[in-house]
């Protein structure tokens, strides 16, 4: 039978037996380490981070414009009011509205109070021309400069605004007032006045 080769010497062991306490230090620190990974993956799992919710916040957010502003007020599209039927509206889908004192020229006379009740679609700095949305002909959207030096956006030259009446999109409860000078009325398609009441 050989001589057992392991020694302790001064409190430690040498030869075969060091190497099995090795190797259990490994496999402990292996088996450690795993199962530290399979926590974190499934505590990932249940609890996504901060980064996988912002993601998922800006997937579900309101549709933005190309350079980061949204929703676009000046984006102009088509929408269904009750008693009216398509009617232009804002990128947000709130209803917009004509001016009859405007007279179609292409130019503003609300200002003032005025365009407090009734407030201009604008265009924001760095923008250069209106959004056709769904909807609209886009040969009929252009813009005029306003008095302050701001631009807003016109439809078959009419200039557009919205009206501070409106607290949802699909109401028109600016339709068919005389208020602040003149007569508002919704917009068709074909950039003509809809004046019916609903």
């Amino acid at each position: 039978m050989a001589p057992d080769r392991s020694t302790r010497r001064a409190g430690r062991w040498t030869g075969p037996c060091l190497a099995t306490v090795a190797l259990v230090a490994v496999l402990l620190a292996a088996c450690s380490s795993n199962s530290s990974s399979s926590t974190t993956s499934t505590t990932a799992a249940a609890h996504p981070s901060t980064s996988s919710t912002a993601a998922t916040t800006t997937t579900s957010a309101a549709p933005t414009t190309t350079n980061g502003v949204g929703p676009a007020v000046y984006e102009i599209q088509t929408g269904t009011v009750k008693g009216l039927g398509k009617v232009l509206v804002d990128g947000r889908g709130f209803t917009l509205y004509l001016f009859v004192p405007d007279k179609q020229s292409g130019a503003s006379t609300c200002y003032g109070s005025c365009a407090q009740g009734w407030p201009p679609i604008l265009l924001p700095t760095g923008i250069a021309a209106p959004v056709a949305g769904p909807g609209v002909e886009s040969s009929l959207l252009g813009t005029t400069h306003r008095t302050d030096g701001t631009i807003q956006v016109t439809y078959n030259k009419w200039p557009l605004y919205l009206w501070v009446g409106d607290s949802e999109p699909g109401q028109a409860t600016g339709q068919g007032l005389n208020n602040l000078g003149g007569l508002w009325y919704v917009l068709s398609p074909s950039g003509k006045a809809i004046t019916t009441h609903p």
